[in-house]
């Protein structure tokens, strides 16, 4: 009888493993229990108490509310957020996205409950009224993977903490009214150096794809070892006070097929590294302070559509390689010091639609083939040192 009652223990001690592994293997990893719903919901509805306009009746979040006592005694999972304006969950009701694009929210981050929402991936609260700074705590939500607080009124640094964010993919803080020097946790994370580690608060931006900061206050210079994010497909960095030179370790971003840094204090020549971004549509360079000449290395960018060199200090010919650019339709080289003749390898951009050379020290006369460009719509070439006759084709062969 006791050997039995052994086999019995046995067996039952064996069936309590087994269903122990089942429900490791059967809930899913990203579940979680009733209870931890219910505390994103406070913790969302206590950053919503902190907001300036959100607890009115007619506010975009009067939806975020928690449902009656008696309620929540018979149904736990009842008390979540997933049905709230701008939530959205996944399967274990945990908050995974916060979309309050246009939603008139008026306050600060401050209150925001970064620790509280581990499976968040996706924050859009882009056109608000949010001001102060962006919270070091931001630097919790690991799984992030898209981030835009574009067009609020946020001010203060970039915290380096951003830096542990690296599953994001999509970064926009546009037009808000952020200062100060681009943090080098954005830039150098993917870098480690043989003998160096890394501190693990910096994390890893290896997974952005596009960076947009523009319309800010930021200075200083841009960071070299931005280079190494070579998963970046779009820079927009324009529209800020950012000085020093261009990093010629852009040239490895071979994804690249928007960079915009214009309207900034850059100084220095354009790296001829930029010729390896094989897959740039897009080049805007215009209103710095850049010398040297144009690089012929621009010519291999025979995917580029619209190049913006106007507004700086350039000098020297235009190269005939800019003639390799056959998809160009919008090319602006106006405001420089550039010299010599137009060269007669443009005649190859066949679907140019815009041509701005004007305020340049260009001579010699204005070649015929200009009127051959079937698509061009606006020629300016005023305030150069050409000469001779206006081609019969552009308009009459008349003298100047």
């Amino acid at each position: 009888m006791g050997a039995s009652k052994l086999d019995t223990l046995a067996h039952l001690l064996a069936s309590f493993a087994l269903f122990a592994v089942l429900l490791v293997i059967i809930i899913p990893q990203g579940a979680i229990p009733a209870f931890a719903s219910t505390l994103e919901a406070q913790a969302l509805l206590k950053w919503k108490s902190s907001l300036q306009n959100q607890n009115q009746s007619a506010s975009s979040l009067s939806s975020w509310i928690l449902p009656p006592q008696n309620a929540t005694s018979s149904n736990a999972t009842a008390v979540s957020a997933c049905g709230w304006y701008g939530i959205s969950c996944n399967l274990a009701r945990s908050v995974m996205g916060i979309n309050l694009t246009g939603s008139n929210i008026r306050g600060t981050l401050g209150e925001f409950p970064f620790s509280s929402l581990p499976y968040l991936t996706y924050i859009d609260m882009y056109i608000n009224e949010l001001s102060g700074g962006i919270p070091p705590q931001v630097g919790l939500l690991i799984n992030l993977t898209y981030l835009d607080l574009s067009f609020n009124q946020l001010s203060g640094k970039i915290p380096p903490e951003i830096g542990n964010l690296s599953k994001l993919e999509v970064l926009h803080l546009i037009s808000n009214e952020l200062n100060g020097s681009i943090p080098d946790e954005i830039a150098r994370l993917v870098f480690k150096p043989v003998g160096w580690i890394l501190p693990s608060s910096l994390g890893n931006l290896s997974s952005l794809a596009r960076l947009y900061i523009y319309n800010n206050s930021f200075s200083g210079s841009i960071p070299r070892k931005m280079g190494n994010l070579t998963n970046l497909e779009e820079i927009s960095m324009h529209i800020n006070s950012l000085t020093g030179p261009i990093p010629p370790t852009f040239g490895k971003l071979t994804k690249l097929t928007q960079l915009h840094v214009f309207d900034n204090e850059l100084t220095g020549s354009i790296p001829l590294e930029l010729g390896n971004l094989k897959h740039l549509r897009r080049l805007s360079l215009n209103y710095n302070n850049l010398t040297g000449s144009i690089p012929s290395t621009l010519g291999n960018l025979t995917e580029l559509t619209l190049l913006y060199l106007y507004g700086n200090q350039l000098s020297g010919n235009i190269p005939d390689d800019l003639g390799n650019l056959r998809a160009m339709i919008d090319l602006q080289l106006s405001i420089n010091q550039l010299s010599g003749p137009v060269p007669s390898s443009l005649g190859n951009l066949t679907d140019l639609e815009n041509l701005y050379l004007r305020e340049n020290q260009l001579s010699g006369s204005i070649p015929g083939f200009l009127g051959d460009l079937m698509y061009l719509v606006v020629l300016q070439l005023d305030t150069n040192q050409f000469t001779g006759f206006i081609p019969d084709n552009l308009c009459g062969g008349i003298a100047f």
